[in-house]
Order: structure tokens, then sequence, then C-alpha cells
């Protein structure tokens, strides 16, 4: 198998970001959203999102423990101050919805994206080690991305926007991927250190976002116990096609 080459790497973590995109298309079945519906899209989300955060920790983990938990901390505060700042302005507008919905995509968006960038990072560095193990890293990511897809739909959708717009948002949370995967391949030990750390500040979040945000909205349409069943079940599925992957 050949060297891996710049357009390869670039083209590898464009496929990764684009799969993002199909996770909004079950949701094409969608008709009407209830209470109900929109507490168990919260649900699924929340469990998908768990999932995708202790992928992220454990492959943190890998690298540098203690870097991975300094991101942790940073992402925390990261999305807790700009959630303060968001609350200040009621004009907040993305995908044709707007006030408090519009401020709950724009964090799940500024979330995923953060993730996206870890993984943008780790598409680059995996090439960085050869054809091989870059090739198993992309398609890995790519069909962890469906899932994540689905979950950014899953809050866009409920709220108004369509699947249509959904799915270019989600492809649009994962640019980072392609735009970071090049320069971490071509300076991979310049930027391997930070990836531990990129990995943790997108866990980080994305935990503040799932306890803060998405349970507590589930919770309101939906009794807690079948709130945790559900979540349970989301995070099994996803927890499983990491199993399968990395097997």
């Amino acid at each position: 198998m050949s060297d891996p080459t710049t357009l390869l790497v670039f083209f590898a973590a464009t496929v990764t970001a684009v799969a993002t995109g199909l996770g909004a298309l079950p949701l094409m079945a969608m008709r009407n959203v209830t209470p109900r519906a929109l507490a168990y899209g919260n649900a699924v989300a929340a469990g998908l999102m768990l999932a995708a955060t202790f992928s992220l920790i454990s492959e943190g983990f890998e690298f540098s423990g203690f870097r991975t938990l300094v991101g942790l901390v940073l992402g925390l505060i990261g999305i807790w101050l700009a959630k303060r700042v968001l609350d200040t302005r009621t004009d907040v507008s993305i995908a044709n919805v707007q006030g408090a919905d519009g401020l709950k995509i724009l964090l799940i968006m500024g979330v995923m994206t953060m993730h996206s960038a870890a993984e943008g990072v780790g598409v680059g560095v995996a090439y960085g080690s050869g054809r091989d193990l870059g090739d198993f890293i992309t398609i890995a990511i790519a069909l962890h991305n469906v899932p994540e897809g689905l979950a950014i739909a899953l809050i866009m959708v409920p709220r108004g926007a369509s699947v249509g717009k959904a799915a270019w948002w989600a492809i649009l949370s994962s640019v980072p991927q392609p735009l970071l995967a090049v320069p971490a391949f071509l300076f991979v030990l310049s930027f391997a250190p930070f990836l531990p750390v990129g990995l943790g500040l997108a866990a980080g979040a994305m935990l503040w976002m799932i306890f803060s945000e998405l349970l507590p909205d589930a919770s309101e349409g939906v009794e807690p116990a079948t709130t945790g069943v559900i979540v349970t079940l989301s995070f099994t599925v996803m927890m499983g096609l990491t199993l399968v992957l990395g097997g």
C-alpha cells in the first residue's frame, strides 16, 4: 500500500465530515413534533453524545491521562462561559430557529465543532503513523459521525429546522476535520501532544451539554425512568458500534 499523501489525508477527512450529514436522513420520516417526541429526541441525543464522550476520554487517556483531564476542565469552562455570554443575547437565530431553541442549537453546534476538531487532528496524526492506521481511523470516525449527525438533527429538526438544513449544519460542524487533518499530518510531532487536550476539551463540553441541557429537557416530556431507558439503550448501541469497529 502506498504512503499517505496530503491529498489523501484531505479527502479522507472530508469523507468523515460528509458522513455526519447522513445522520439527519432518518428524520425525513418525522411528520409532526409533539412534546413527547421532542423529549425522546433529546434522550436519544444524550445517549449518543454520552457514548461519544466516553470514546473521546478513552482515546485521550491512551496518549496522556493528565492532558486529557486538563482538556476536560477547559472544555467545561469554555462551554459554561459561552452559555453565560449567549444568555445575554435575545437575537440568537440559526437555521431559521430563534430564541431559546436557537440558543440550544448554537450550543450543540459549538460542542460538536470542538469534537470534530479533535477528530480531525486524530485523522492527521493517524496518517502520520502510516496508511493502514490512517485508513482504519478514517473509516471508524466516518461511521461514528453518522449517529453523531443524528444527535445534531434530533436537536434541530424537532425545533423547526428542516432535515436538509440539519444535514447541512451537521456537515458544517465537521468542517474542522479536513481543515485540521492536513496540518496535523504534515506536523504530526507538533500536533500529537495537543491531541489529548483537544479530545478532553470536546468531552468536557459534551458532558456539560448532556447534563445541563439535554437530560433536563428530556425529563420535561417523559418520566425520568423512560428517559433513563432511552439514554442507556442509545449509549449501548453507540458503544456496540465502537466495539465492532475496534474489533
